[in-house]
């Protein structure tokens, strides 16, 4: 398999989330990944970097080092920075081409999709796909 790597952080991420017991206890750590997400400098905090579709302010930057991809994201709610960092623990330091190819499927796997309200899911959707446009344009 090509994205391995991508796929084994999935995986820890899934093991994680199902040695939860309550939807409670999910909330808590996505809450707590939010708060240790590296922040996005404030001069990055700009119209372009804004997630649509987003029910809070969230802001995502995506840049390329050495083919691979660093994610900074801010958001004005925990639960949104919590679910920009799940995006961030799968895809930081992967190749662009881990981000089309290695969707994160270990969220539906889990229930996090299931849990959150329609328009925080529509806003991780947004921030996925945002981050999508983003490589593609990064890789032109």
């Amino acid at each position: 398999m090509e994205f391995v790597s991508c796929l084994n952080k999935q995986k820890r991420l899934k093991e994680l989330f199902l040695s939860l017991k309550t939807p409670e206890e999910r909330y808590e750590q996505i809450i707590t990944m939010g708060r240790e997400l590296p922040p996005l400098p404030k001069e990055e905090r700009i119209e372009e970097n804004l997630v649509a579709g987003c029910q809070s302010i969230l802001y995502c930057k995506l840049t390329l080092h050495k083919g691979k991809v660093h994610i900074y994201a801010a958001s004005d709610a925990l639960i949104s920075s919590g679910l920009a960092a799940l995006l961030c623990a799968i895809y930081q330091d992967e190749p662009p081409q881990a981000i089309l190819q290695c969707p994160p499927l270990f969220l539906s796997e889990v229930g996090i999709l299931e849990s959150l309200s329609p328009n925080r899911s529509n806003g991780l959707s947004s921030l996925y796909q945002k981050i999508s446009r983003d490589v593609i344009k990064s890789m032109s």
